[in-house]
């Protein structure tokens, strides 16, 4: 049923002021796994919308292509970790690069393809409407990768050692009956000596 709407008194409305442009010479760009999308101003390009692959060429083109349009800050989104080479290249070149979560810009009017969207986002960075993530400087990062994958190789031994008993009754090897910790000098030494090939006397285990 439609609801009949009373008109209303007119009202004179205040005069929308446009949003000031920070940056100008902002570009945005859509990551993929297999594509990139990547949009400048329609004034600094007959084509201001291109996509490429991700191979490394194809990045180096990228940031080739991005210079002569007379970009120097560049916006795209954090997606896995397919940012990350694409990241390097660009800031090597001197771009500066913001690394925008996808959850701000999820529910902007007219995002209906990647094209669209990586469109947007250079407009939304030259007014300031997009927060960079924190991201620290190499080194750091390259630290912080380091513990990461250590953090991640103890939990998984972790986890095998859990099955070193279950190999070991497969076997008919019946250490936990003797010992209790595998990983304690004894019973990585024995272990040790039985994959040198050393086994004892029938019956003893």
């Amino acid at each position: 049923m439609l609801r009949i709407i009373k008109k209303r008194k007119k009202t004179r409305l205040a005069p929308v002021e446009s949003l000031p442009v920070l940056r100008p010479n902002a570009a945005g760009i859509d990551i993929g796994s297999r594509e990139i999308d990547v949009a400048v101003p329609p004034d600094r390009d007959p084509h201001p919308v291109r996509a490429l692959l991700t191979f490394t060429s194809d990045l180096l083109e990228l940031g080739d292509w991005l210079k002569p349009c007379g970009m120097d800050t560049v916006a795209m989104e954090s997606t896995g970790v397919y940012w990350l080479p694409l990241f390097r290249i660009l800031e090597e070149r001197g771009f500066e690069v913001f690394l925008v979560n996808a959850h701000p810009v999820k529910h902007v009017p007219g995002r209906k393809t990647d094209v669209s969207d990586c469109q947007w986002r250079p407009f939304l960075h030259s007014v300031g409407l997009l927060r960079a993530s924190f991201r620290p400087r190499q080194a750091v990062c390259q630290v912080r990768t380091i513990l990461r994958y250590r953090d991640n190789l103890v939990r998984l031994a972790a986890t095998h050692v859990q099955h070193r008993p279950k190999a070991l009754n497969q076997m008919n090897l019946q250490l936990h009956h003797v010992i209790s910790d595998f990983t304690g000098t004894t019973g990585l030494a024995i272990l040790d000596a039985i994959l040198k090939g050393e086994r004892p006397p029938m019956g003893v285990i």
